[in-house]
């Protein structure tokens, strides 16, 4: 382990009676102040894996380290973690500051120290003056702030958030990614963050965790997971992705000719030492693709015909279909948007450089 590794999960595995491991040999290390992501599908294993650093589970095997502390058999409150869940769980006959001073008081922290704390918490989170209010006097963003207000103010080593913004609206959502990202950069406090939304985890993560039947597929900063993601599953699963398949049929010095699995249609991809019959998934990002009724030299092509074209605001996505049915996404940029129309016949092309070319 490294030295700012804060987080470490050892050979952990878990399963829940006789069903199929939850988790399988998992091993991750997280450093001290890092935002970290654990993303992925329902059933992936991501809150469990929460709920293992937070002590509300156990694992069959493995172990937990927490600032260099074995905490595997430990219970909850024997480690320096907190947790704020989706529902916040705010304490309803309670008001604001009681809610935020509750860790304190069972502490037995001095009366004037809770009362400095607490207003200093409310001051951090913008909640200045709502302290008399009750946890049915505020909205849904307020009620999250309140959460975090009282999981940060016992001086978490970690904290753990397992999708506390999943029951907003999509503008305080967004709203809250970016003030949850600042609150994590001031305190500089652990922030392990489950989420299933791929827009989220981009927006807000230093690192991501992408998760798939209990192991991990990748980790890396959000750029990578992007631009490089190294299995299919991650290409398909993080952001809106166009997937190809197919074989090498033909080795030049600089690049292979790639037959699409189904398809009349030959691709070009970069030679990267492959053989003949060698399979690929190629994954094309629709912001990459163009839409053109001539080729230019070098571009990457495959003869479509336009079949759908939709306003979303800021782009223009357009579907289009290859001779055997396969549909390819287009985003254009309101302000680059090509003129052609339902049932045109077009290429749509790319550089090779955008081809995300991951081996079978």
């Amino acid at each position: 382990m490294t030295e700012d590794v804060f987080v470490q999960l050892v050979n952990v595995s878990k399963s829940f009676d006789r069903e199929e491991a939850v988790l399988k040999n998992l091993n991750l290390e997280i450093r001290k102040g890092q935002f970290l992501t654990l993303l992925g599908p329902s059933g992936c294993g991501k809150t469990t894996t929460l709920r293992l650093i937070a002590g509300f589970e156990t694992p069959n095997s493995g172990d937990i380290i927490i600032d260099k502390e074995n905490v595997t058999q430990k219970s909850p409150h024997q480690r320096c973690v907190n947790t704020v869940f989706q529902n916040y769980a705010l304490f309803p006959h309670m008001n604001v500051f009681d809610n935020i001073a509750f860790g304190l008081k069972m502490k037995k922290v001095a009366k004037k120290e809770i009362e400095n704390r607490v207003f200093e918490m409310l001051k951090m989170v913008q909640l200045e003056g709502y302290e008399g209010r009750m946890p049915s006097q505020l909205s849904g963003g307020q009620m999250q702030r309140v959460a975090i207000a009282r999981a940060v103010i016992n001086n978490p080593k970690v904290l753990l958030l397992d999708e506390p913004l999943g029951a907003l609206d999509l503008k305080l959502r967004k709203q809250m990614q970016l003030e949850l990202k600042h609150l994590q950069r001031k305190l500089g406090i652990t922030f392990i963050f489950v989420t299933h939304d791929q827009e989220e985890a981009l927006t807000m993560s230093d690192s991501i965790v992408v998760m798939n039947n209990g192991v991990v597929e990748q980790i890396g900063t959000p750029e990578e997971l992007y631009e490089k993601p190294r299995t299919k599953f991650v290409a398909d699963f993080l952001g809106e992705t166009n997937i190809l398949e197919g074989e090498v049929v033909k080795i030049k010095d600089t690049e292979v000719l790639l037959n699409l699995e189904q398809e009349e249609d030959i691709i070009r991809i970069p030679n990267m030492n492959y053989g003949f019959g060698d399979r690929f998934t190629v994954s094309v990002r629709p912001e990459r693709i163009k839409i053109k009724a001539e080729l230019e030299e070098g571009d990457v092509w495959l003869q479509c015909r336009i079949k759908e074209r939709i306003y979303s605001g800021f782009v223009i996505k357009t579907i289009a279909v290859t001779k055997k049915g396969k549909e390819i996404i287009i985003n254009e940029p309101i302000e680059q948007k090509s003129n052609f129309g339902r049932n045109d016949d077009v290429f749509v092309t790319w550089k090779p450089q955008h081809s995300i070319v991951i081996k079978a």
